[in-house]
């Protein structure tokens, strides 16, 4: 999850003759995203799974929207969409549930899904930490230990050596900021060890893009930044990963969600995990993406994770439909690459509804399930599995499309870049 900081200005639905923003044209990347925790269900003991064993979140996850059982069709449906990546993650507690032991099980698992996915002829972008970790971990200490990167480092080059046929993208760690702030919030890391756990990231990451590109020469690898935009918050925030990071990045990785502005603080309801009650700016995206070129020119930018929080009945308090935004949100990546940002490729969180780490009431899903009133776990498609197979077709949204929202200036997201050179809609 991403704050992202941007006004809300006016509906605004009416063509103008002078509207032109291209395609994002037929080597851009269209893609879907999920973590394998947060979907599969069947865990095994993990950081994750004591947490909603103590109380220490509201919900446990239980068997989430059973991916487990249910991969083939999700796959498909991601088919569907005429997508080409399929982002997903090989949790390390399914494959070694123990110390030494890696389960042919649990590796038979990701195999199917890997395959799968192949088959599908979409390209798999794999995620070697998710915020997971197992048990076996957490009573050896977990981050707390300098010994932690290792043993990440031994189960991440396993996958690697396993998937590299499949020639996927890689992510070593989802939003490493967000791994550390949890950890810390939930005691799995001590307040004095949290310059090792970062530490440990680091060395880990380094370590695994040198043995990605030795047994997969043309790879690409990265993580994927959680975008605060908070004035000085982020630059600091930044700091902790890609800046030290930027001779292991092959390309910028971003997650971009949520709205918060100097009249609007309905984003505080994030923090009460009412997260559809949080305000959206679809033109958050192309200040970040503007940002993020700047600060990393030359290399290409892959939107990882960007999405919109449903209510758990389906209605948002402010009306916003996710067909609607999710034209408007490529309207501004295509708005960003006509621009000239180099920006290549967009996932939408998620492909279904899932467990949001405590929770299941809030829903990011293309494809709707009801994982506490439906025991069937029925995947209903939302209005935006309509808008995303006419994204996917037309490489953007049509010309002279106008965004249902209007970008209002000095957003919040780069002061003060917004306000000197704001989003402009054409």
């Amino acid at each position: 999850m991403v704050l992202s900081v941007t006004l809300v200005g006016l509906v605004c639905r009416a063509p103008v003759a002078d509207a032109a923003v291209p395609s994002l044209g037929a080597d851009f990347q269209f893609g879907v995203a999920q973590a394998g925790f947060q979907s599969e269900g069947y865990s095994r003991d993990s950081n994750w799974v004591r947490y909603g064993d103590q109380g220490k979140v509201e919900q446990k996850v239980g068997n989430s929207v059973d991916f487990y059982h249910r991969y083939a069709q999700d796959i498909a449906r991601a088919k569907s969409l005429g997508v080409e990546i399929y982002r997903t993650s090989v949790e390390w507690a399914r494959v070694q549930p123990s110390p030494g032991r890696y389960d042919d099980a649990g590796w038979a698992f990701y195999d199917r899904v890997i395959r799968a996915i192949v088959d599908a002829g979409m390209r798999p972008m794999i995620t070697l930490n998710h915020w997971v970790h197992p048990g076996w971990e957490v009573d050896r200490g977990g981050w707390n230990r300098s010994g932690m990167a290792d043993d990440l480092v031994a189960f991440g080059e396993r996958v690697v050596d396993r998937y590299e046929w499949a020639d996927p993208l890689w992510i070593t760690f989802n939003e490493p900021t967000e791994y550390v702030r949890r950890e810390l919030m939930y005691g799995g890391t001590r307040p004095e060890n949290a310059g090792r756990m970062v530490d440990g990231i680091i060395d880990a990451h380094r370590r695994l893009y040198r043995h990605i590109h030795r047994v997969q020469p043309r790879a690409e690898v990265s993580t994927n930044l959680a975008y605060f935009p908070v004035p000085g918050l982020g630059s600091w925030l930044e700091g902790l990963f890609p800046e030290r990071l930027r001779d292991s990045m092959d390309f910028v990785g971003v997650d971009n969600y949520y709205s918060i502005s100097v009249t609007d603080v309905s984003t505080a309801n994030a923090i009460t995990g009412e997260l559809w009650k949080a305000t959206q700016a679809p033109e958050s995206i192309y200040y970040v993406l503007r940002h993020l070129a700047k600060r990393y020119p030359g290399k290409p930018i892959r939107i990882i994770e960007a999405g919109m929080a449903g209510a758990p009945n389906g209605i948002r308090p402010d009306g916003y439909q996710r067909g609607d935004h999710l034209r408007d949100t490529i309207y501004w990546v295509q708005r960003a690459k006509q621009d000239g940002i180099k920006v290549v490729s967009f996932n939408y969180w998620s492909i279904t509804d899932n467990y949001e780490w405590g929770d299941y009431r809030p829903r990011f899903g293309l494809y709707s399930v009801d994982v506490q009133g439906d025991p069937a776990l029925t995947r209903r498609p939302t209005d935006a599995v309509a808008a995303y197979r006419q994204i996917t077709k037309a490489r953007g949204v049509a010309l002279g499309y106008r965004p249902t929202r209007s970008p209002v200036p000095c957003s919040l997201v780069a002061i003060p870049d917004s306000c000197t050179h704001p989003a402009v809609v054409r």
